[in-house]
C-alpha cells in the first residue's frame, strides 16, 4: 500500500496524547492535513470551523463519548467518513459503531501500517464517492445538453429550405422537416414512424431510400441522385447519405430534396434556343460551304494562289461553324435524353473496325499510321446505342489524327479490364500539358499553343464523349506527355444498362 495520497483533511479525536501525536506524524507523512482534538466537544467545534473528509474517533473519552460524537457527525456532516478507534475491539462494539454510521474501525494499540491501511481504504472510498458524484453531475449536464442540442437540431432543420428526412435501417421515417412535407404534399400533422413508402408514392425514390437505409451504399462515394416530378409540374432532386455509427455500421439514411423546377425550365429554354438557332444557321452555312467549294474548284487554274488560300480558309472556317452547330445539337439531345435510346447488342470490335476504316482516308492524307489492335479473342458484345458509340470513338480517333503531326501513328487498342471493355486511343502527337488535363473535358475548352493554334475545332468533342460514356455507365480518362502523345482510355461495362 502506498503512502502517497492526494491532499485530504483528517481530524483525530482521542483523549490519549500519544495516539493523537503518533497518528498526526504518520498521516502528515502521507501528505494529509491533520488536526487533533482531545475531547469530543472540541472535535465537533473543529468540524464546524472546517469540515474534514475523515475523522479518526476514539470511542471512550471523558465527557461526550465516541458513540454520541459519531451520531452527531453523521447527522451534521453526512459526507464525512468516521473510523472509530477502540481499545474494546469486540465484535459487539464494532457492530454497534457500524450501525451508527461508522465506515471502519481500528483497535488500540495499532501499528503505523495498520493505520495507513485503514486510512488508504477510507480515502479510496472518498475518492470513488467523489468520482461517482462527478459522473452523475456530468450525466445530468449531458442530458441537459442533449435536450438543448435536440432542440437546436429541430430548429435548424425546420428552417432549412430543402426538404430533409431521416429514416432508420427499416426505412421507417424518424424525422421530417416542414419543407419535406410541403414539397411532397404530405400533411403537416403527419405522424412519424411509418415506412417511407407510406409518405412517398414514387417507387424509384422509395427504392433509393431503402437501399441507403439498409447500408447498401456504405462503401461507395458515388451514391446516385434521383430526379422526379410531382403532379403540379414541379421537379425535384433527391440525394441521400447513410447515417453511420460505430464500426461503420449503418443506422439509417438522411435524405435531402431540392426543388429544381426553375433549373429544369431554364434547361428547357436553353435547349429550345440552341435547337432553333442551330437549325436556322446550319442550312445557310451548308449552302455557303458548298458554294465556296464550287468557287475554289472553278478558279484553281486562273486565280492567284493567295486568293485560293483565302477562299480555302473561309471554307475551313465555315466547316468549323457547321461542326460547332452539330456538336451543340448533340449536346442538347444528350441533355434532353433524346440520345442513347436505340439500345441493342453491339459487337464493339466490328464497330471499331468500321470507324478505323472510315477515318483511315483522313489519316492517310497526313501520312499517318492508323491501326486497330485487338488484344483479346473474347471481346463480348455491349448493350448500348450504336450511334452513341460511334460518336465516342469517332471523336477520340479524329482528335488523335488532328493533334498528331504528319507521319505520326495512332493505335486503337481493345482488350478486357475485368468485366469492362477497355478501348484505348494512343497517339504520338503533340501531347497535353498537365495544367490542361483537368479542363479538357469542359465545354469549349481548347488547348492552344504554337503547334495547335491552326487546328480547327469546337471544344465540344471531348465533353460529348464524357457525357455519352457516362450515360452508358462507363468512364473516360486521359494520360498525356507533351511531345510524346496522349492515351485516351474508355471503360464500358459489358452488362446491360
Amino acid at each position: 500500500m502506498t503512502d502517497a495520497l492526494d491532499s485530504i483533511t483528517i481530524l483525530v479525536v482521542d483523549d490519549e496524547r500519544d495516539i493523537r501525536e503518533g497518528s498526526a506524524r504518520i498521516l502528515s507523512k502521507m501528505g494529509c492535513e491533520v488536526r487533533t482534538a482531545d475531547r469530543g466537544e472540541t472535535g465537533l467545534e473543529l468540524l464546524e470551523e472546517k469540515p474534514a473528509a475523515l475523522v479518526l474517533l476514539d470511542m471512550k473519552m471523558p465527557g461526550m463519548d465516541g458513540m454520541e460524537v459519531l451520531k452527531l457527525v453523521r447527522q451534521n456532516y453526512p459526507d464525512t467518513l468516521v473510523v472509530v478507534i477502540t481499545g474494546f475491539a469486540t465484535v459487539e462494539t464494532a457492530i454497534e459503531a457500524m450501525k451508527a454510521g461508522a465506515y471502519d474501525f481500528i483497535p488500540k494499540p495499532f501499528e503505523p501500517d495498520q493505520l495507513r491501511i485503514v486510512v488508504n481504504r477510507a480515502w479510496e472510498k472518498i475518492r470513488l464517492s467523489a468520482e461517482a458524484e462527478r459522473l452523475a453531475a456530468e450525466r445530468q449536464r449531458t442530458l441537459a445538453d442533449l435536450g438543448t442540442q435536440k432542440s437546436r437540431i429541430h430548429t435548424i432543420l425546420a428552417s432549412l429550405p430543402s426538404g430533409t428526412a431521416v429514416t432508420d435501417t427499416n426505412g421507417q421515417v424518424v424525422l421530417m422537416n416542414p419543407a419535406f412535407k410541403r414539397q411532397l404534399a404530405i400533411a403537416a400533422d403527419a405522424a412519424l414512424g411509418k415506412p417511407i413508402g407510406e409518405y412517398i408514392s414514387d417507387q424509384g425514390l422509395n427504392d433509393l431510400i431503402m437501399d441507403i437505409s439498409r447500408g447498401r451504399h456504405i462503401d461507395y462515394d458515388d451514391i446516385p441522385v434521383y430526379e422526379f416530378s410531382m403532379e403540379n409540374n414541379q421537379y425535384f432532386m433527391a440525394a441521400g447519405r447513410p447515417v453511420l455509427g460505430e464500426n461503420n455500421a449503418c443506422l439509417g439514411a438522411v435524405i435531402s430534396i431540392t426543388d429544381i423546377s426553375t433549373m429544369k425550365s431554364l434547361d428547357q429554354l436553353k435547349s429550345e434556343f440552341v435547337a432553333k438557332v442551330s437549325h436556322e444557321l446550319r442550312s445557310p452555312l451548308s449552302t455557303i460551304h458548298e458554294q465556296l467549294a464550287v468557287v475554289i474548284n472553278g478558279i484553281v487554274e486562273v486565280a492567284p494562289e493567295s486568293d485560293q488560300q483565302i477562299l480555302s480558309r473561309a471554307k475551313e472556317k465555315t466547316f468549323g461553324l457547321i461542326s460547332l452547330i452539330s456538336d451543340l445539337l448533340d449536346l442538347s439531345r444528350i441533355e434532353e435524353g433524346a440520345i442513347c435510346r436505340d439500345i441493342r447488342s453491339i459487337p464493339v470490335v466490328d464497330l471499331l473496325t468500321n470507324i478505323v476504316d472510315f477515318l483511315k482516308a483522313r489519316s492517310d492524307k497526313k501520312n499517318q499510321t492508323l491501326a486497330l489492335e485487338i488484344d483479346s479473342k473474347d471481346i463480348p458484345e455491349i448493350t448500348a446505342d450504336a450511334i452513341a458509340l460511334e460518336s465516342v470513338f469517332g471523336n477520340l480517333i479524329t482528335n488523335a489524327i488532328n493533334y498528331t503531326p504528319d507521319g505520326g501513328s495512332i493505335t486503337v487498342k481493345v482488350d478486357m479490364a475485368g468485366i469492362n471493355i477497355r478501348v484505348q486511343v494512343i497517339d504520338n502527337g503533340f501531347g497535353i500539358e498537365a495544367k490542361h488535363l483537368e479542363n479538357i473535358f469542359d465545354r469549349f475548352y481548347r488547348v492552344k499553343n504554337e503547334k495547335t493554334r491552326f487546328i480547327t475545332g469546337t471544344g465540344l468533342g471531348l465533353p460529348i464523349v464524357r457525357e455519352l460514356v457516362s450515360s452508358m455507365g462507363g468512364m473516360v480518362d486521359v494520360e498525356s506527355t507533351p511531345g510524346n502523345g496522349s492515351t485516351f482510355t474508355v471503360l464500358l461495362p459489358t452488362t446491360g444498362q
